[in-house]
């Protein structure tokens, strides 16, 4: 299935995706035991939120500038120059870290990761045709879910050579396998034909000028309903996300009482679903549908971490049942809301309006890390409501932008016809 699906991708889809793997599998073994080695070096809960919630304020002012920086440098070159930054050099920092001040600086380090994100994001669609966005971010995923599977290489690594040592070398490989895809992905892709035009634009205009085109771009979001709608939900998406990845390990083990090794089963059983959803599922699903799924995957994935939180501890059956309800949960929203979000945007003001939305999401969830840390201090269970709360306020939100997309489609069907 995913040679196949390899062998239809073509220009800059096929350039950014097939070096994909070599990001996604250093980060899906080091992911799971991160707040982990932090809480093992000594950082306290409420220290892994602040440290978390410095590193989103810094995305904040590099989300800011990623649109600039992206549209002046150009796609490929901010993606390459930031990627190395905000990462090679971050998995680094994190390798050779003692205590909290380490992590801080690795933070700051990672925090201008949305510069590349904001870039990436670009050389990905734009020369992308909007009916195949879908099965680009679908692919995307694939190689996510993919990555996923090789989580247990890093439980064997702690296993091995116990916690703290085990992750210090996924850091290594991280960086070192990171690299290369920079590099090879930078090779394997081209300037895209808006993104030269935007260079070209760019040099003529001050930083000034170029800070307050954001302006007249913003006014532009405020006028469509539409729009503000699904970033509302995209939003939302990203603060669960958040909160979930930063205290699910540390629950596991501390509050479910999970051996550290165990843990990394659950990514991997996790994309087993996942693979099997995409699979038999996903190819059955017409356009018509997304939005109806879109409502499902956010009501089913309320609950599963409701069953996380009622969940005994030391309970594997429920905290699998969790697992595999959580993973269908999330193939019934992520690729069709990252469709509808690229979709939303015109390629005109992509980069800006992009980095914009970006801005939104960590104005709201920078304080996700400092208030998961307070809430988890008081009952671990609560962060994992508050990701409950924020699938469950989704489900009206995506209700709501169904209906004014099917108002909008009939409006725009009528003027044809007459």
């Amino acid at each position: 299935m995913a040679s196949n699906s390899f062998r239809q991708l073509t220009g800059n889809a096929k350039g950014c995706l097939i070096y994909e793997p070599l990001f996604l599998i250093p980060y899906s073994m080091f992911v799971t035991y991160s707040s982990i080695f932090m809480y093992e070096l000594g950082v306290t809960e409420t220290g892994i939120g602040w440290i978390t919630t410095i590193g989103l304020l810094v995305q904040v002012l590099s989300s800011f500038l990623s649109g600039y920086l992206t549209d002046r440098m150009g796609r490929k070159r901010a993606l390459l120059y930031f990627d190395v930054l905000s990462w090679s050099v971050a998995t680094l920092l994190w390798a050779v870290s003692q205590n909290f001040w380490f992590f801080v600086i690795a933070a700051i380090v990672n925090g201008f990761q949305k510069v590349p994100h904001t870039a990436f994001y670009c050389l990905l669609v734009e020369d992308t045709a909007p009916k195949e966005r879908t099965y680009v971010f679908t692919l995307l995923q694939l190689i996510s879910v993919v990555g996923g599977l090789f989580a247990p290489i890093g439980g064997l690594l702690v296993y091995h050579f116990s916690l703290v040592p085990g992750v210090r070398i996924m850091f290594v490989l991280a960086c070192i396998m990171m690299t290369i895809q920079f590099i090879g992905r930078h090779y394997a892709t081209r300037e895209t034909d808006i993104g030269y035009r935007k260079m070209k634009e760019a040099k003529s205009m001050s930083i000034k000028e170029g800070m307050s085109d954001y302006l007249s771009v913003l006014k532009v979001m405020l006028r469509s309903p539409l729009l503000l709608i699904i970033f509302a939900v995209y939003i939302l998406f990203n603060f669960q996300t958040t909160v979930k990845t930063t205290y699910v390990s540390i629950f596991m083990v501390e509050y479910l009482q999970l051996g550290s090794g165990l843990i990394s089963v659950f990514p991997a059983f996790s994309s087993i679903i996942m693979l099997m959803f995409m699979r038999w599922i996903m190819p059955r699903i017409a356009e018509s549908q997304v939005n109806s799924i879109m409502v499902w995957g956010f009501i089913i994935s309320v609950l599963s971490n409701v069953i996380l939180v009622v969940a005994p501890k030391g309970d594997l059956i429920l905290l699998s049942v969790s697992t595999i309800v959580a993973a269908i949960g999330t193939m019934m929203t992520y690729p069709y809301l990252e469709t509808a979000v690229a979709n939303a945007i015109d390629d005109e003001n992509r980069a800006k309006i992009f980095a914009l939305l970006q801005v939104l999401i960590l104005i709201v969830i920078s304080p996700s890390g400092v208030i998961g840390g307070w809430a988890y201090g008081i009952d671990p269970r609560i962060p994992f409501l508050l990701v409950a709360g924020a699938f469950a306020i989704s489900i009206p939100l995506m209700m709501v932008y169904t209906k004014k997309q099917h108002q909008l489609d009939s409006s725009a069907m009528k003027n044809i016809h007459f």
